[in-house]
């Protein structure tokens, strides 16, 4: 993967395209998803599209009680616990999945969480590096064994223009110094793309793609830890809290557009490692045009993902995918 390849492919699909047009004509009938926070926010419109589509769509949560009452009017599909700020969770949800001898078809990475406060989970990682990044990677390992069972997979990892903040910190990946939330959720956006970049370059020979991708701006439950007036500072909403300019952002609907179009599109067979906005390849953030994003080298680099490859293996004890 360079830098090279991060070129629009035609995509008929563009900013205000919505993730049951992008799905206008596939069927999925007979495939297995897996849409991990997949019942809120554009996680939750990523799962109406899918099953809309034909597929059966796995949703674990780390509330499942509350993603069981937004699911309920979506037939087709199911509820599993996972909190993936704690690997013994993980584990044991990827081991009961296994279990059950299903293949999956698309893994979509869609949890997460945004400008927390300082937060630490599992031996002391920093929260959105921890949650965002290292629960994503433990989980799509331990899935390898269904990922590739029936002939490969796509899996897709939400990342975020958030990533143009920050590369990965490798003198304090946990920012034990200075703590920034934004700076936080930047490296750890930044990791998802590293991950996927990654997965591909290991996964590819079994039939396993990966992409990356911005959904665009959309205001939805990620904004749980950011209070009213900050998002007034951010020239987001008014002091009513209505929307400053609704052009800004999409709608959910749109949010998920790009990740169905990650997991399903044709136009991306026999590609990976990529990251995808607005239904299509985003270009080197330095080509890109001005107000857009595009994508940094520090996140696409294939050193950088294999260093934070084995520095993920190292911290969690998981690496399926490894190469010696």
């Amino acid at each position: 993967m360079t830098r090279s390849q991060q070129h629009p492919i035609g995509s008929p699909f563009g900013h205000d395209s919505t993730a049951s047009e992008v799905l206008s004509g596939i069927d999925l009938g007979g495939k297995l998803a897996v849409v991990t926070g997949g019942y809120s926010g554009i996680g939750l419109e990523t799962t109406r599209a899918l099953v809309g589509a034909g597929a059966h769509v796995v949703v674990p949560a780390r509330r499942p009680e509350a993603a069981r009452e937004a699911l309920a009017d979506i037939e087709g599909t199911e509820v599993a616990t996972l909190d993936l700020g704690d690997l013994d969770s993980v584990r044991a949800f990827a081991e009961e999945f296994r279990a059950s001898g299903r293949s999956i078809d698309l893994l979509i990475n869609n949890a997460g969480i945004m400008a927390c406060p300082e937060t630490r989970v599992g031996p002391g990682w920093e929260a959105q590096f921890g949650t965002n990044h290292l629960g994503h990677y433990a989980l799509t390992n331990l899935l390898r064994p269904a990922l590739v069972a029936d002939g490969g997979a796509r899996v897709v990892e939400l990342s975020s223009t958030g990533h143009l903040r920050s590369g990965i910190r490798w003198d304090d990946v946990d920012f034990r110094e200075g703590y920034d939330k934004w700076e936080a959720y930047g490296q750890a956006k930044t990791a998802n793309v590293l991950f996927a970049v990654h997965l591909d370059a290991l996964a590819a020979e079994d039939g396993v793609r990966a992409f990356a991708l911005h959904p665009g701006g959309i205001l939805t439950p990620l904004q749980r830890h950011l209070e009213r007036q900050e998002m007034v500072d951010r020239g987001w909403i008014d002091e009513q809290g209505e929307l400053i300019d609704p052009d800004v952002f999409k709608t959910p609907e749109q949010g998920a557009a790009t990740t169905v179009f990650a997991a399903t599109s044709p136009l991306l067979d026999g590609l990976g490692g990529l990251y995808l906005e607005d239904c299509e390849v985003a270009v080197p953030a330095d080509e890109a045009p001005e107000g857009s994003g595009g994508v940094k080298d520090w996140a696409i680099d294939p050193e950088q993902a294999a260093r934070l490859w084995a520095l993920s293996a190292e911290r969690t004890g998981i690496d399926t995918f490894g190469r010696g």
